[in-house]
Formats: structure tokens, sequence, C-alpha cells
């Protein structure tokens, strides 16, 4: 009898931190273990003062994306809960028109919460912006782009999706120590 290799499949995911001054987007192609970096960047919307102008620039944004890159799956960023209502209602709404963006060509969707990207990339729930998009430049193997945290953010969510699906079981350290002993092909300068 003769074995033929398993196919590796591929997967696109679509990340995105939304926002209505300034979205977050990146996507990601999972071969077997292997992430690649496809696209990511943001679209700015501050200079919009109308909300639903805004709504409207991030769905067709997230449409073009969908069209062009046709991603399998698109994780989101949930809102974090905060003292301004006003603020989580119109990020809500941010949330939902790139939710719907997915949903009108039947991708699925799952959403994150910021704590929940942060410890899976960083081992630190806690992680700032920069810490985030620093543990990014090392795993993907990009180039560091300081302006671009909200896209960082989008990649973040990303990764996130692609560990929680199982590709990862050493994600989610408890600490600094912990996670670079559980993860030392992630250290640099080793």
């Amino acid at each position: 009898m003769i074995s033929t290799p398993a196919l590796i499949s591929n997967k696109l995911i679509l990340g995105i931190d939304p926002g209505t001054n300034v979205m977050g987007y990146g996507l990601i192609e999972v071969t077997g273990s292997k992430v690649k970096v496809i696209q990511y960047g943001v679209i700015h919307l501050k200079s919009y003062a109308n909300h639903a102008v805004k709504l409207k620039k991030i769905f067709d944004r997230t449409m073009q994306l969908i069209t062009e890159y046709l991603p399998d799956e698109l994780a989101i960023e949930s809102p974090f809960y905060g003292t301004n209502v006003q603020s989580m209602l119109k990020l809500g709404r941010a949330q939902g028109v790139a939710i719907a963006a997915a949903l009108s060509r039947d991708i699925p969707y799952v959403e994150y919460a910021p704590k929940k990207v942060k410890q899976s990339v960083t081992g630190n729930g806690n992680a700032s912006k920069e810490q985030v998009a620093s543990m990014l430049t090392q795993i993907l193997k990009i180039e560091p782009a300081p302006k671009l945290y909200d896209a960082t953010d989008a990649l973040a969510v990303a990764l996130c999706h692609h560990y929680q699906k199982g590709n990862n079981a050493k994600s989610g350290a408890k600490s600094w120590k912990s996670f670079l002993t559980e993860n030392p092909d992630r250290m640099v300068g080793k």
C-alpha cells in the first residue's frame, strides 16, 4: 500500500482592531504551522465628522479586503468596557459593520477580548501596544512600524485566533519567565 502525504491546507485569517478614529486590519496566511503576513494597515477616520460616514468607510474597506483576499475567517477584537458609554456604543457599531461585511460573504467570525489577544501573543494580558508590536516583529518577522499600532493589534487578533484553534498549545503563559521557558524559539539572540 502506498501512502500519500496529507495535503497541507492553508487558511487566511483577517484580523480587525475596530475603531471610529483609526481601524486596524491585518491578514495572515496559515499553512500547517507556518504563519505569513499577507497585508496589514489602518484606515484613518478622524477627518470624517459624521459617524455614519465612518461606519460606511469601515464597511467598504472591510468588503474591499474580503473581495481582494477572500479570507476564510474573521477575528475581531471585542469592545472593552470603559466608563464612557457613548464611546463604547460607537466602537460596538464599528465592530458590527465589520462583522456585517464578513457575514454578507458567509465568512465566520470570532470575537476576542483585548486581554485575551495580548495574553495569547505576549504572555501578558496587560501588555502595551508597543509590547504587542515588538513581539509580533519577532514572531511574524515583520519590520517594526511604530505608527501602526492599530494594524499590529489587528495582526495580533488574527494570530490569537490561529493560536486558539489549537495550533499553539504553548500560548497563554502566566509570566514572561514561563513564557520564554515554554517558547525558546521566540527569543531573540538565543
